[in-house]
């Protein structure tokens, strides 16, 4: 389930405030030195560093 396109362009990650890019069930941070993922559960953004994947 997609988010809208209006909330996905204030959201930023948590960790260095770099915009996120929407990919499957996942919001991926795009900031060059985070690469962080964030998990989209029930379409609601889970925007916790602890909660978030590291990059492989």
């Amino acid at each position: 389930m997609p988010l809208e396109a209006g909330l996905l362009e204030i959201l930023a990650c948590p960790a260095c405030h770099a915009p996120l890019e929407e990919q499957a069930t996942e919001l991926i941070c795009t900031g060059q030195d985070c690469g962080l993922a964030y998990p989209v559960r029930d379409g609601i953004p889970v925007l916790l560093v602890d909660e978030a994947r590291r990059p492989a």
